[in-house]
């Protein structure tokens, strides 16, 4: 007689619905409750999002099960992964992504943490004791979705059974993996440290990728004979600027003796031609046609998606892990990116429902209706940004955090009726439809592809 599988207790609906695609991943149902309570926790509004502060925010008397979970569990990260890309691409369908290639990097004190060294922090700007990534994320319509991490392993951190790669070397290996998931690449988008290595250059310009990329001022051109260097006159043009009116900025083409298919484009909020100011950047693009009016805008969105994932590392907890091996950390930074998924999910549902909202079919005024209550609170935001969808899920989450906080208190001091009415509302928050693009899946088929 076959013993029938224990239900996994339940979180919030849209967190549940989306996590039943990874279910079948863990056989033990504990391991998928924690899996659950993790999305739960990073998702919460706690600052920091270590292993206890979330235990206590989901209702668990200690951390030692997610503890666990993260570092012993039998599950496998790799098939984390597979599951989530094919998320990705299962909302993404035959939509084509704009990519974009950064490392992140965190300081991180001692020298116990696997690949913490005193390196180069990007986002810190300086060299400091910390660990990096290489990290890749796809732009559609508006929308972030997160799509694959690796671990720079500096050369005096290697393993015996370790072999090095350069941050660029990484960058390769990511755009050979996103071209094996069927990802449609529209364009790359990269820092100098990518724009600078031939073999990030090579490999896009072997598969036939568009990009745009920055370079150093100094940045090397082959020429030949009585060849010149010449610039052409700058050319204004409105920058948008992330919640501030937009500013003009200029641009001009570098033609390096004769214009090939690689060209070469300076930016400058001014019309300075001083290269080593600090207001003016270099671009490099194969990118055909008259592009000038258009190159600088589409560049900035590399700007936009650094600024975008700091707020996505600050506000799930990519850098809260308190483990040291890379087993766990790499356990932890997946479980962040699932999250990072989650919510951009329900941003593009909630870019969907906005459309719908706007049209006069009866389909339209059913998926308007069904979460008009919600978006009556007076916090609930409008717009259809990555991080207005996060505040949105928060506010549906928020009845159970606050739940699971009160209960020690409700132990020494009961109260049924507040006990009632907060498990009505948490019933209520339930109700909140999630992303029709999973709703309608069916989960044995998307198990067996994954």
């Amino acid at each position: 007689m076959v013993t029938p599988r224990k239900k996994a207790s339940s979180t919030v609906g849209f967190i549940d619905n989306y996590c039943q695609a990874y279910q079948n991943l863990f056989s033990d149902v504990r391991n998928y409750e924690a899996f659950k309570l993790l999305h739960l926790g990073m998702l919460s509004e706690i600052p920091r999002k270590s292993l206890p502060k979330i235990a206590r925010a989901v209702g668990l008397k200690d951390s030692q099960g997610l503890n666990y979970f993260l570092k012993e569990a039998d599950w496998d990260v790799e098939q984390v992964k597979e599951v989530r890309l094919w998320l990705t691409k299962l909302l993404i369908g035959e939509r084509e992504i704009i990519l974009c290639l950064d490392e992140t990097g965190d300081a991180k004190k001692g020298k116990a943490t696997d690949y913490v060294a005193k390196q180069y922090i990007g986002n810190l700007g300086k060299t400091k004791n910390g660990i990096v990534s290489v990290n890749a994320y796809a732009v559609v319509e508006g929308i972030t979705y997160p799509l694959l991490f690796k671990i720079f392993k500096p050369q005096k951190c290697l393993k015996a059974e370790d072999t090095y790669k350069s941050k660029p070397q990484l960058a390769v290996e990511i755009i050979k993996e996103l071209q094996k998931c069927n990802f449609k690449i529209k364009l790359v988008l990269a820092d100098s440290l990518y724009g600078e290595s031939g073999n990030v250059i090579t490999a896009l310009e072997k598969s036939n990728l568009e990009y745009i990329v920055a370079i150093r001022s100094n940045h090397k051109v082959w020429m030949f004979g009585k060849e010149r260097k010449r610039y052409n006159s700058w050319k204004p043009y409105q920058q948008k600027l992330s919640r501030k009116k937009s500013e003009t900025r200029y641009i001009r083409e570098i033609i390096f003796g004769k214009r090939k298919h690689v060209r070469f484009y300076q930016i400058s909020k001014k019309e300075d031609k001083n290269p080593e100011s600090k207001d003016t950047w270099f671009i490099m693009t194969n990118k055909k046609g008259k592009i000038t009016s258009t190159i600088a805008s589409e560049y900035s969105l590399r700007n936009w998606i650094e600024y975008a994932f700091k707020q996505v590392k600050n506000e799930l907890g990519w850098a809260d892990f308190r483990v040291t091996d890379y087993h766990s950390i790499e356990r932890w930074w997946e479980l962040v990116m699932s999250s990072y998924l989650l919510v951009s999910i329900q941003a593009n549902y909630f870019q969907l429902e906005t459309v719908s909202s706007d049209s006069h079919t009866q389909d339209s005024t059913v998926k308007f209706s069904v979460s008009f209550s919600f978006s009556q609170h007076p916090w609930w935001e409008s717009g259809q940004t990555w991080k207005s969808s996060l505040n949105n899920l928060r506010l549906i989450i928020q009845p159970l955090i606050f739940f699971n906080l009160l209960q020690p208190w409700l132990s020494v001091f009961p109260n049924r009726y507040l006990q009632l009415g907060l498990s009505e509302l948490i019933n209520i928050m339930n109700r909140f439809r999630a992303s029709p693009s999973l709703q309608n899946q069916s989960l044995e088929h998307l198990f067996s592809v994954a």
